[in-house]
């Protein structure tokens, strides 16, 4: 394998492996901070501008390789066709005589030129899905932590206020508990005041 297919097919199962971190069924506490570690690279201006060179670098590897794939398939069909191309085939014709047998090229030749050329076709095609189900995945799987994040919060809110009133409805209780105790003090003293008054009256008119 070529070099740069041998970098593509690394950062194949780079992008794999980051899914897979990514699909764990972790807890909050550990996947949120292991996110932010994914994503800290990214806040870099430079891997960003690195990372999308790498791409594009990728996707004309996949277009070269798609073009080697239809070459070498139609020069295998030239060659069991013995250089005879039907018009409604849309194949161009081959320039003069059958070009796999005036290189020199054998069938397996022809066919192993083509297993390779197939075999790049896939692995850049499928690094440059992974890279943006990865990314997809990601975004949707940050989303929905801080979504249940958000409603934690509001939940727990939602119990302060109702401890909050409960609070302020015992406390009214109370104040007029306290209200009605002090009336009933006020009463209290009015009643001894005036038994006082009655039993010095008593003692005035026994004396």
């Amino acid at each position: 394998m070529a070099l740069q297919y041998t970098l593509v097919f690394f950062l194949l199962m780079v992008e794999m492996a980051l899914f897979a971190i990514i699909s764990l069924p972790l807890p909050p506490k550990v996947r949120k901070p292991l996110l932010n570690s994914i994503n800290i690279p990214f806040h870099s201006e430079k891997f960003q501008i690195f990372f999308k060179c790498v791409i594009g670098f990728i996707g004309v590897l996949f277009v070269d390789s798609l073009h080697r794939m239809n070459k070498v398939t139609n020069e295998l069909y030239n060659m069991d066709n013995g250089g005879f191309v039907p018009e409604h085939s849309g194949m161009p014709p081959p320039p003069q005589g059958n070009p796999g047998i005036a290189s020199g090229s054998t069938r397996a030749e022809i066919q192993s030129r083509r297993f390779y050329a197939q075999r790049n076709v896939y692995l850049c095609g499928l690094t440059l899905f992974f890279s943006l189900v990865v990314k997809r995945t990601y975004d949707l799987v940050y989303d929905l932590l801080n979504v249940k994040e958000e409603l934690a919060r509001q939940q727990k809110g939602a119990k302060l206020d109702k401890l909050s009133t409960v609070d302020e409805k015992n406390a009214k209780d109370v104040k007029q508990k306290i209200k009605d105790s002090e009336k009933e003090m006020k009463r209290l003293k009015k009643q001894a005041e005036a038994l006082s008054k009655d039993y010095e009256s008593l003692d005035k008119k026994a004396n």
